[in-house]
């Protein structure tokens, strides 16, 4: 179970992470900014385990790695969303940081409510109701529980 952070539509790498921060030498030194411009307690409230919730184009804009990198830092367990901007997705898989496809769930919870999600089954858990969301291929799974491609290949050497 974690705890939900709901953003809407069209959240881009800036407010993820804005570009002043990125001159930080560290992903650690650059978390307590995350999500600054949307939420003055985000990187002070989240938890290992919790998840974000947006609606649609979430990590648009540019391609900065740190994006997704912050959110993982911060323990976020995985991002759902209606859609994704393609190389934010590409960034959190690379990294590990689960991205999923769950169309229904976004006008479904708010701030703080308990989420349970399954990323084998491919379903998310909250408020008494279930919604499918995109099940993970087997392949990307193992990327994902080897901590993300660059560490999946790492092993392979």
């Amino acid at each position: 179970m974690g705890k939900v952070f709901r953003f809407d539509s069209d959240v881009d790498t800036d407010q993820i992470i804005a570009s002043q921060y990125l001159l930080y030498p560290t992903i650690a030194e650059m978390t307590p900014h995350t999500f600054e411009s949307l939420s003055d307690t985000f990187a002070s409230e989240v938890k290992p385990g919790d998840i974000v919730v947006a609606k649609e184009n979430f990590g648009c804009g540019s391609s900065r790695e740190q994006a997704p990198a912050v959110l993982k830092a911060l323990g976020v367990k995985a991002v759902l969303a209606n859609s994704f901007a393609r190389i934010f997705y590409r960034n959190s898989i690379n990294i590990g940081l689960p991205v999923i496809v769950c169309k229904d769930i976004h006008d479904a919870v708010k701030d703080g409510d308990e989420l349970e999600l399954s990323l084998t089954e491919g379903v998310a858990r909250v408020n008494g109701k279930e919604y499918a969301c995109t099940k993970l291929p087997e392949n990307l799974q193992k990327i994902l529980d080897q901590g993300g491609l660059i560490a999946s290949l790492d092993k392979e050497d």
